[in-house]
């Protein structure tokens, strides 16, 4: 029983410095924001941060974690909805580019998060989005709708293409131009993928085909 009070205690704890970083690292960015501040904010003390995160470098990875796996849930919602399959695949990846214009996103993920926690494609967040794209590609392939090409190398080459997108909106002058041209050529490059003519019969099978053309 005590056992079971101390660990929903430390989750407790955990949570309240991940929002309170999240909190800071969003207002004040990750350089200007104040361990002091953000671990009084929640009435708790620099050692509770350093017991749960090491330092300030490690609530940013959980910050960044927590956010990233939030935006993979979304773009793997809009999935989906848009029926799975390769339009699935493809409209997951235009939810996450289209998440650059979040300004928190913005911030946290795709400008202070690559040059605080490096590259971003080693994040344990970006690996899950990873293995679900490569299920989803396994799949297709199954199906013979996608070329005969490694699963793991075109997963990573559309994870990759999808992110630095989304890198490139964050990082633009004008992130709505941006977009529009981002959301183009990645669709472009991913159709690459699919064996000739595959999406434009209309027996296609359903995995293939957008349910919304």
């Amino acid at each position: 029983m005590a056992s079971g009070i101390r660990a929903a205690k430390m989750e407790e704890t955990r949570a309240k410095l991940i929002e309170a970083g999240r909190k800071a690292f969003a207002e004040k960015g990750y350089s200007a924001a104040s361990m002091d501040d953000l671990t009084a904010a929640v009435g708790l003390t620099r050692g509770a941060l350093y017991h749960n995160f090491g330092d300030k470098r490690g609530l940013m990875a959980a910050v960044v974690d927590k956010i990233d796996s939030a935006m993979a849930a979304r773009a793997q919602k809009a999935g989906r909805e848009a029926g799975g399959g390769w339009p699935g695949l493809m409209a997951e990846g235009r939810a996450y580019v289209e998440m650059a214009l979040d300004p928190e996103v913005q911030r946290l993920v795709l400008l202070d998060g690559p040059s605080v926690l490096g590259d971003p494609s080693q994040w344990p967040s970006q690996n899950r989005c990873l293995q679900s794209t490569m299920a989803t590609l396994t799949e297709l392939s199954q199906a013979g709708a996608i070329k005969a090409v490694d699963i793991e190398a075109l997963a990573r080459l559309l994870n990759g293409a999808a992110l630095n997108a989304a890198l490139w909106v964050a990082a633009s002058d004008d992130p709505e131009a941006t977009l529009r041209k981002a959301l183009a050529a990645f669709e472009c490059l991913a159709e690459g993928a699919l064996k000739a003519d595959a999406c434009k019969s209309d027996e296609a099978p359903c995995f293939l085909r957008d349910p919304h053309s």
